[in-house]
């Protein structure tokens, strides 16, 4: 059985996007995209065996030059999660459409190591809400953005955590993992 595991950038107010995000924009001058944690996040998806993202996270890379059916990590199985986006799977990225929950937690049972959900907030909710989110890293931003995408999307949580690890950065990047234990 696989670990999911939910790494995400976020703000001291955890949220992982400003609204600007919705317009497929993200305000770069919030988030830290440059810093000593930089090398740190890209040492840590090579644990990964796939990387699960909503429509707007993975339309994001967009911006950068990525196309559709492109990955945006390589070396990562890509399961992209979308009714709207218009591209052909490929041995590198797969388009799911339809039940996303039903999918993954399939994908749970069926797969080892360790999947990383990378966004986006109503995904993550909703896996949160039927228990598959084993595990949180978060790479928490020294920035209030005030509103923007939840990391939970509109889903209120209540739940157990357990420290793990803490790393602090000089950039002011904290990153801390947790065990999650449902009740």
């Amino acid at each position: 059985m696989a670990t999911l595991v939910y790494h995400v950038a976020v703000s001291l107010d955890y949220f992982i996007a400003d609204p600007g995000m919705q317009e497929g924009k993200i305000d770069q001058t919030l988030f830290l995209f440059a810093g000593d944690h930089v090398p740190d996040f890209l040492a840590d998806i090579q644990q990964y065996t796939a990387v699960l993202m909503g429509r707007k996270t993975y339309e994001y890379g967009f911006q950068f030059g990525a196309k559709p059916g492109e990955p945006g990590y390589k070396g990562l199985k890509h399961y992209i999660f979308s009714n709207s986006l218009q591209f052909d799977s490929n041995d590198e990225v797969e388009l799911v459409r339809g039940d996303s929950v039903a999918f993954i937690q399939h994908l749970k049972e069926n797969e080892e190591g360790k999947l990383w959900l990378c966004g986006g907030g109503e995904l993550a909710g909703a896996l949160l809400e039927k228990q598959l989110i084993d595990q949180l890293v978060l790479k928490v931003n020294p920035i209030l953005v005030g509103k923007g995408v939840p990391m939970f999307g509109s889903l209120k949580p209540r739940l157990s955590l357990e420290l793990k690890d803490l790393k602090r950065f000089d950039s002011g990047v904290l990153k801390t993992t947790y065990d999650i234990h449902y009740r």
